[in-house]
């Protein structure tokens, strides 16, 4: 996985979210420095002013310093601050687009064997973890590291032999962070990872929430989250332990190495080797310590916790995109041949394991074809293939008689209509959902689909009429078909494809549905695909499908007499023909 990779290769994941920003974070680290050298000067101003007391001098000077000192430390604090939140919520924006954008535009296989919450969490929880990552985390690392050494260094101004204290309890401390920090980056890791898991289940449930409720799995699915929360926590719990030990190290070294201090060098004093002020200076400058410290391991576990995320994030930026263009080409439009030609089309989403093979078919400019057989005979990989959600792995299609190859994704899909069988709807309001294809549709275009679904009583009936925003008690799942319908029909496309669009409506609307895709297929080519053969008595066309081959073709008489297989599908639904009775007794002797 992409998570395991070096950690090297993560970091400039990081740094490709931060370089559009990086005149900003230059300013930020100037920023930091300035506050760093302001407290790296007060130690140093304070011992001024203890020597002035002793010497019996002014003290206005060095106590005008002092207030200097905290006045511009203030300042370009707050401004460092408020300038590195602001560049952390423009990384975490960026990092989202990024990911929907790439998530939106990558080939459909590759995002449809993830977990759609497990991707969610990728956007929401992961992106938040780049912003002290790729914002601040390093500009703090670089700030620490300047104020340690720093401190350290006017240490050994002040004395030597203290110093000497100091740095050895600097370096226990540095050690046994070293020895902690790959522990709670695996930690911090792992625990993001069921936070992913988490998501995933959660949304599976709440999509599902009617069937949960109707199967009386409220507890064994309250349970599997559960275990997904128990696990997330365990690792985070984990690493807040190694966290811990880790603050608790460094707070006791330096407070121990302050106790020293304080003894060695009141001993020193004593014995005249080192000035009072001197040794206030230095245990202020101990006392400081703790501040580079804590900032430089509060930075190291951001800094674990963003390369984790970026791990994750970089799955998400290696998924292969589609075409990148969004454009309609003015093409020709040929007004002669087939619209859609398959030449002995295969495809397998498994190489040694063939979906569909030696598919030939054409679909023709007019009437309505259908598409039936048994479940995972290959109808829904016809669709995917029609749709360019997947290319052919053998033969070619050809489009106006021209090969695919030749048209964009976006070009193709433009002369499409797509009615899935589960028929989504999106959030927003009726308006927007018929118009999602069309955004440019008028209001009149608007209504006028939704009057040849029978739709337009039922909105005129809402408050808020086509304003209405969509939801689980707005519409049933007969409307909520309609509407996809609607959003289908709004511009007549080249090509509708009805994937069982008249499942769920009662049989009074599936005549005035049946009757405006009859319509439109005067005109147009309609491609159902059927679950149920009551939709497709009246197809011109009727294509067989099993085991992904095309067994036979021919229209609903001629299949009764001649093929098996449709006869067996058929006498199954107990459906009969509707015209001849030689037929009805046909189908009751199957």
């Amino acid at each position: 996985m992409e998570t395991h990779k070096p950690s090297f290769a993560r970091l400039r994941v990081l740094w490709s979210f931060a370089y559009p920003h990086r005149r900003r974070l230059l300013l930020g680290l100037v920023l930091g420095l300035v506050v760093s050298a302001a407290g790296l000067a007060t130690p140093m101003v304070t011992k001024w002013v203890l020597d002035t007391l002793a010497a019996g001098g002014s003290l206005a000077t060095p106590v005008l310093g002092l207030l200097v000192l905290l006045v511009v430390g203030a300042a370009v604090s707050l401004w460092q601050w408020i300038l590195l939140g602001t560049l952390g919520e423009q990384v975490v924006r960026d990092a989202r687009r990024s990911v929907v954008g790439r998530l939106l535009r990558a080939k459909l296989p590759q995002v449809t064997v993830r977990q759609p919450g497990e991707l969610v969490t990728r956007v929401t929880s992961d992106t938040v973890l780049l912003r002290e990552a790729a914002a601040s985390s390093v500009i703090g690392l670089v700030n620490g590291a300047i104020m340690l050494v720093g401190t350290l260094a006017l240490m050994a101004v002040l004395d030597l032999v203290l110093l000497g204290t100091t740095v050895i309890a600097v370096v226990v401390v540095a050690a046994l962070f070293g020895l902690l920090m790959p522990r709670l980056a695996k930690a911090q890791e792992a625990a993001q990872e069921q936070v992913g898991r988490l998501g995933a289940l959660l949304e599976g449930t709440m999509r599902a929430i009617r069937t949960v409720k109707a199967s009386r799995a409220e507890d064994r699915q309250d349970a599997a989250i559960g275990a997904a929360a128990e696990q997330s926590a365990a690792h985070s719990i984990r690493a807040v332990r190694l966290e811990a030990t880790a603050w608790t190290i460094s707070f006791s070294g330096i407070n121990l190495a302050i106790i020293a201090i304080l003894g060695f060098g009141a001993w020193r004093v004593a014995t005249g080797d080192l000035a009072v002020s001197s040794l206030v200076a230095f245990l202020l400058y101990a006392f400081g310590l703790m501040g580079p410290i804590t900032e430089l391991s509060q930075n190291v576990t951001a800094l674990q916790s963003g390369i984790a995320a970026a791990g994750r994030i970089r799955e998400v930026e290696a998924l292969e995109p589609e075409a990148a263009t969004s454009e309609v080409r003015p093409l020709p439009v040929a007004e002669e041949g087939p619209l859609v030609r398959f030449e002995r089309v295969g495809f397998g989403y498994r190489p040694d394991r063939p979906v569909v093979s030696e598919i030939e078919l054409d679909l023709p400019r007019r009437g309505q074809l259908a598409i039936v057989g048994p479940s995972g005979a290959g109808k829904t990989t016809l669709v995917s293939l029609l749709l360019r959600f997947v290319e052919p792995e053998q033969g070619r299609l050809l489009l106006d008689s021209r090969p695919y190859q030749d048209f964009t994704p976006t070009e193709v899909r433009s002369r499409i209509a797509y009615v899935e069988q589960e028929t989504p709807v999106l959030p927003g309001t009726i308006r927007e959902n018929v118009a999602f294809t069309h955004p440019d549709a008028t209001e009149a275009e608007i209504w006028a689909a939704l009057a040849k679904v029978q739709l337009t009583e039922l909105i005129n009936e809402l408050p808020d009429g086509l304003d209405s925003q969509l939801n689980g008690s707005t519409i049933s799942g007969g409307q909520r078909q309609r509407i996809a319908l609607a959003r289908a029909i709004l511009r007549s496309p080249d090509l509708l494809i009805l994937d069982e669009a008249t499942a769920q409506i009662d049989a009074l609307t599936e005549a005035a549905v049946t009757a405006c895709v009859t319509e439109l297929a005067r005109d147009h080519a309609v491609l159902t695909i059927a679950h149920r053969l009551s939709t497709v008595l009246d197809a011109d066309r009727i294509v067989v499908l099993n085991e992904g081959k095309i067994r036979a073709i021919g229209d609903h008489r001629q299949l009764l007499a001649t093929d098996e297989l449709y006869r067996e599908l058929v006498a199954a639904l107990r459906i009969a023909e509707r015209t001849e009775p030689e037929s009805e007794t046909a189908v009751a002797g199957v």
